[in-house]
């Protein structure tokens, strides 16, 4: 199949894995891109540049094919040394970056003079328009049913997608609510050039993070999501779990009183817990609402394979027989 997206970043499959934190390492990168998606290496899971220039070296190692690294620029006061791990990107020959949070524009010069290609996740067609203007070469629309952070318009793909369709000139990929040959096949419909899976790649062999993770998204529905933080303005959709219904339990007593200090113990740095100890109950951590849509744990090619073998059957049986 090819599209936009495919040409764009010289993949065979229009199937893009998110940078997700404390998953996005060499293993599942490589996977996924061995198998003819884009693999993504979470640049922030690693604490220093000089990690993350050897996290790249060692997916290098591991698979021949294009693959990128996702970086996420915080709202904080503190913020990572941005600069450094962008040269470790570009000394390092990647040639793939995928942007997420605040506007990427200051640093965007010294990327694309190296030659990079920037993909800037998006939650609203307003900030996809301004991504296309600041020179990002696509953008990921993360509907409201996304994993993580879907912003605030609480916009859903069915409407977002096409939207973003009528707006856009540079290629688009479809985030949120993305699982199966039946979503792939339906973002393209709606104007997309592709798809982005987060959680559903959680729940693959190679995914490096506890087995009780990728049994807990097994075993989710999906009503099984919450979203926390919403008075901070900084919302985030989670797999429900006794920190999460405390969390909301304190949101609900303090509403606009609320602030980060009173749930920083169920927030910040939970992660290493749940992705690598299997802790799941210790913390919020991210998960879309597409958990309802996952019942195993295939290896990535197999994932991908079965994804691109049943949408062709899709494309060339079901809706081609409507037009007989």
């Amino acid at each position: 199949m090819k599209t936009r997206i495919t040409n764009l970043f010289n993949i065979k499959h229009p199937i893009i894995q998110g940078g997700m934190h404390y998953v996005g390492f060499a293993e599942l990168a490589s996977a996924v891109s061995n198998a003819g998606g884009l693999g993504i290496i979470t640049g922030l899971t690693q604490k220093t540049p000089q990690d993350l220039a050897k996290e790249i070296v060692r997916c290098q190692k591991m698979t021949d094919n294009p693959f990128g690294v996702n970086l996420t620029f915080l709202p904080t006061v503190s913020s990572p040394d941005y600069p450094g791990y962008i040269n470790a990107i570009i000394d390092t020959g990647v040639k793939i970056v995928e942007t997420a949070g605040r506007n990427p524009q200051e640093y965007l010069p010294g990327l694309k003079d190296a030659g990079v290609k920037i993909i800037h996740k998006c939650t609203s067609v307003r900030h996809a328009l301004k991504a296309e203007n600041i020179g990002c070469d696509a953008v990921s629309v993360d509907g409201f049913e996304c994993g993580g952070h879907p912003g605030e318009d609480d916009i859903p793909n069915m409407i977002l997608l096409p939207r973003a369709a009528d707006e856009l000139k540079i290629p688009f990929v479809a985030s949120g609510g993305m699982a199966d040959a039946r979503s792939l096949v339906a973002a393209l419909s709606l104007g997309a050039d592709g798809i982005n899976m987060g959680t559903r790649f959680i729940a693959t062999q190679e995914a490096p993070v506890h087995e009780n993770v990728k049994l807990a998204i097994l075993s989710a529905k999906e009503i099984d999501t919450r979203l926390v933080m919403r008075s901070l303005k900084n919302t985030e959709r989670v797999l429900n779990n006794s920190a999460v219904e405390q969390l909301l339990a304190k949101e609900a007593v303090l509403g606009k009183n609320l602030k980060f200090e009173d749930i920083i113990d169920v927030v910040a740095g939970v992660y290493p817990k749940v992705m690598m100890e299997g802790k799941t109950d210790s913390g919020v951590w991210s998960c879309g609402m597409v958990a309802g849509l996952i019942h195993d744990i295939p290896t990535c090619l197999d994932l991908i394979e079965r994804i691109m073998s049943e949408a062709e059957s899709l494309i060339r049986g079901r809706l081609a027989d409507m037009l007989k």
